[in-house]
C-alpha cells in the first residue's frame, strides 16, 4: 500500500552554491503551465496505481514559497483536491526563511499544511554568503515567529556542517542559536560537494577551503553530544526530534516503504518499481501533455535488490533493523543471510544486535557509508 507522496517545486529565487537537486531560475518560467501539469500528473498517476489515505505529503524543491500567494493556494487547492489524505496526514512544505510571508503562511495554515522545513543551514551571515544562501540568522527567528503566531507548531530546520572555512566554534554557535528557536525538529548533515555546482568548480580549482574529514567527524560528534542534552531524540544518523515529532515521511524512505513522486525529476517506489521523472520541465510537460506518464527511467527491484536496501537504509535509523519485521517482509532471516557481514560489523564495534534489533553503535554511525557498502553485492550470490 502506497502511504507517502512527494512533490516537487522546482523553482527558485536564488541557486545555492552546493545545491545539485533538479531546479530552474524562476524568472521567466512557466510556472502555471507546470503546476496543470503537476495536477495531471497526479490524475494520471492515481488512476493508474490507486490508493488509499495516505498517511504523509511532502512539498520539497527547489523553493515550493517562491510560488507567489496566487499560485500556492491553486497549488495547495489541487493536492487537497487530488489526492487522498487520512484525517491526521503529516504534511510538509519546505521553505526559505525570509521569503516565507505571513500571507503564505496563512494560504499553507488554511490548506492543510501542518509541518514545516526551513533551509537555515547555518545562523553565520558570512557563511550564509559563502554558501549562496541569501537568508540571514534574523530572517529565521522571523519567519519561525510568524509561523507560530499562525498556528504552525511542528517546525523543523535543516543545519548544514563541515561548511567552507567554518570552524567547531562557528558551528557550536550556530548550534546554540537553533537550540533557542523551541521547535520541534531538527535535520542537521554534512556538505556533500556535487557535481554541477558551484562549489564543485570551485574544488576542481583548488579554490574551497575544506575543514576536513577529522573536523567534520568532529562537529558530527559534537551534534550528537548537544542534541541529546537539549532532549532532543536522534531517530537517524541525520535526524533529531521531540518525541513525537519524528519525520513520518521520512521515515516512509528509511522503511523501504512505498511512496509516490510526483514532478519534474521526482523519484517514486511504487509496487516494487523505481521510477525517476524527467528532469527538464519542457520535457517533464511535452510528457503529461501526450497523456503519459512523465517517467524518464524505471526499473524493476529484484528480491536481492530488496533485501539490501531494507539493511542499508533501516541502518540509518537509531533503531535499526527489525529483525522480526524482516523475516516477515522477506521469509529470511537477516542474522544468516548476513552472517559473515554482522559478525565482522560486530567485531569493529559499528554495530549491534540486541533482541530484535540490529543497530548501528555510535562509532558505526560516524562510519554509516563502509558499514551500509558491507550488504552490497551479497544477497545476489545468496539467491542464484
Amino acid at each position: 500500500m502506497i502511504k507517502a507522496a512527494y512533490l516537487h517545486i522546482p523553482f527558485c529565487e536564488h541557486i545555492c552554491h552546493y545545491c545539485d537537486f533538479n531546479k530552474v531560475f524562476l524568472k521567466g518560467q512557466p510556472v502555471d503551465e507546470y503546476l496543470q501539469a503537476l495536477e495531471q500528473e497526479m490524475l494520471l498517476t492515481l488512476n493508474k496505481y490507486p490508493t488509499e489515505k495516505l498517511q504523509t505529503i511532502f512539498v520539497g524543491g527547489g523553493t515550493p514559497t517562491s510560488l507567489n500567494e496566487k499560485q500556492l493556494e491553486r497549488f495547495c487547492e489541487s493536492i487537497t483536491r487530488n489526492l487522498p489524505m487520512s484525517r491526521n496526514v503529516e504534511f510538509t512544505f519546505e521553505a526559505n526563511p525570509g521569503d516565507l510571508t505571513i500571507e503564505k503562511l496563512q494560504i499553507l495554515k488554511d490548506a492543510g499544511v501542518n509541518r514545516l522545513s526551513l533551509g537555515v543551514q547555518t545562523f553565520n551571515d558570512d557563511l550564509l554568503e559563502k554558501i549562496g544562501r541569501v537568508h540571514r540568522a534574523k530572517d529565521v527567528y522571523q519567519t519561525v515567529d510568524n509561523a507560530k503566531s499562525i498556528g504552525f507548531d511542528n517546525i523543523s530546520i535543516d543545519l548544514i556542517f563541515s561548511l567552507p572555512t567554518q570552524t567547531i566554534n562557528d558551528f557550536m554557535e550556530s548550534l546554540a542559536q537553533a537550540f533557542t528557536l523551541d521547535i520541534q525538529h531538527y535535520s542537521a548533515y554534512s556538505l556533500i560537494i556535487e557535481p554541477k555546482t558551484v562549489f564543485y568548480n570551485l574544488l576542481q580549482k583548488g579554490k574551497l577551503p575544506q575543514p576536513g574529514e577529522d573536523t567534520e567527524a568532529a562537529m558530527y560528534e559534537l551534534l550528537m553530544e548537544q542534541m541529546e542534552k537539549h532532549r532532543f531524540n536522534q531517530y537517524e544518523i541525520s535526524n533529531f526530534s521531540k518525541p513525537g515529532y519524528e519525520s513520518k515521511h521520512n521515515l516512509t524512505y528509511w522503511n523501504n516503504d512505498y511512496y509516490y513522486g510526483f514532478g519534474a525529476g521526482a523519484h517514486s517506489y511504487v509496487n516494487g518499481w523505481r521510477r525517476s521523472n524527467a528532469g527538464p520541465l519542457k520535457k517533464y510537460m511535452e510528457l503529461i501533455d501526450s497523456g503519459n506518464l512523465p517517467i524518464f527511467q524505471e526499473h524493476q527491484t529484484s528480491k536481492a535488490e530488496q533485501i539490501e536496501e531494507e539493511m542499508f537504509l533501516g541502518l540509518r535509523k537509531t533503531d535499526g533493523v527489525s529483525i522480526s519485521h524482516f523475516i516477515e517482509k522477506f521469509d529470511i532471516d537477516p542474522l544468516k543471510i548476513f552472517e559473515n557481514e554482522i559478525s565482522d560489523l560486530i567485531a569493529k564495534k559499528w554495530i549491534e544486535v540486541k533482541k530484535d534489533n540490529i543497530y548501528l553503535t555510535k562509532k558505526g554511525r560516524l562510519l554509516g557509508n563502509e558499514v551500509f557498502q558491507s550488504f552490497l553485492g551479497v544477497t545476489n550470490e545468496l539467491l542464484s
